[in-house]
């Protein structure tokens, strides 16, 4: 029972983790739109590019600041897998070769080899 419930919480917090990353990419995906959205609608009302910049400016930073929670996330999704080796039950856990962690798709069944 309670490797179960130790397995269920790693998943989630797996599970969890990748939402996060996706939640990020999305709105970098999405914030880099905006900005040619942006470039597009100056042109197309044929504006000066000082129109406006102050407002491009500042999505630039937001920009750079999702950036850098992204890898924030990188390096917390490392530390968490790291992590596992040092709690009973989840020491020697794999979701296989050459898969995501935990895949995008698909619940792991994460097993205990050890």
């Amino acid at each position: 029972m309670r490797k179960q419930l130790i397995e269920s919480a790693a998943f989630e917090v797996a599970t969890q983790v990748r939402a996060v990353e996706d939640a990020i990419e999305a709105a970098l995906a999405e914030i880099t739109e905006l900005q040619s959205r942006m470039i597009r609608a100056r042109a197309t009302c044929g504006i000066a590019t000082a129109t406006g910049h102050e407002a491009f400016e500042q999505l630039a930073d937001a920009t750079r600041r999702l950036v850098q929670a992204r890898g924030g996330m990188a390096h917390c999704h490392l530390t968490l897998k790291q992590t596992t080796q040092l709690v009973p039950g989840l020491r020697t856990t794999a979701f296989g070769d050459a898969q995501e962690c935990p895949p995008q798709q698909a619940r792991a069944d994460l097993r205990v080899v050890a």
